[in-house]
């Protein structure tokens, strides 16, 4: 079984993410300038995104806040929500990995230890909801 304890550390590391979301936009990767210089409607395209984004961050981590045993209770609804949440986080890290390490993020410490940082965090939540969708999926089949 997984350790309650553990499962609360991703939660609340989710909805951490969801709220320093827009700092990271504006301050890490002048997002906003980037996105003035699209069309109108891909401006809105691209914020809505960055919206849906930042909701799930925050709704996955209320949800594992708050259902700690629900996520581990080996039903169908716990298999899918975990094996939704673990493939969530492990494409952020497969994209982060695979496609952001081309581009360069302003050269300050307060930002490499950030994305240290982040990136421990991606791989805590990737860890946590694997490790729940294998337990689910054992008791499932």
């Amino acid at each position: 079984m997984i350790p309650n304890w553990l499962i609360m550390v991703a939660g609340a590391g989710q909805i951490f993410t969801a709220l320093i979301y827009p700092y990271v936009r504006h301050r890490v990767f002048d997002w906003y300038n980037d996105i003035r210089k699209l069309k109108p409607l891909n401006q809105e395209i691209a914020k809505t995104y960055g919206r849906y984004i930042q909701g799930l961050n925050f709704g996955f981590g209320l949800i594992t806040m708050t259902c700690t045993e629900e996520l581990q209770n080996q039903t169908p609804l716990a298999l899918a929500l975990t094996g939704l949440v673990a493939a969530y986080w492990t494409g952020k890290i497969i994209t982060q990995f695979a496609y952001y390490p081309m581009y360069q993020i302003p050269n300050k410490a307060i930002f490499k230890i950030g994305e240290w940082g982040m990136n421990a965090l991606f791989m805590l939540f990737a860890t946590v909801f694997l490790w729940l969708f294998a337990w689910n999926l054992s008791h499932v089949i």
